[in-house]
């Protein structure tokens, strides 16, 4: 017989307040047979010079800003967690509905 008892809780970031927030607007993704890995960067505007280096090599270097190792198991739960705020994004985010013109009631 086991001495051991299920404890449910929900774990919930503590909030220091001063954690720095690095902003990245792209996200390249790895993995191995064991993690992910995410590797965010920050792509700004490209220069004359930058745009035609792209253009005749394919390729436009981005800095790191961060770079996060995940378990593969942790991932199926960041994918619906992800999913589950962007619905609740786009539901929050709509345009409002236009209103019928004409005479007539509004049903």
């Amino acid at each position: 017989m086991s001495d051991r008892k299920q404890i449910n809780f929900t774990i919930v970031p503590e909030d220091g307040g001063n954690e720095p927030r690095t902003y990245a607007n792209f996200c390249a993704v790895n993995h191995t047979p064991f993690d992910f890995t995410l590797t965010f960067c920050e792509v700004m505007p490209l220069s004359e010079k930058e745009i035609r280096d792209a253009e005749a090599e394919h390729v436009v270097r981005a800095p790191i800003r961060a770079r996060l190792v995940l378990p593969v198991q942790f991932v199926p739960t960041l994918i619906a967690a992800l999913q589950e705020n962007m619905r609740i994004f786009s539901e929050s985010h709509q345009p409002p509905l236009p209103v019928p013109s004409g005479k007539g009631p509004i049903h």
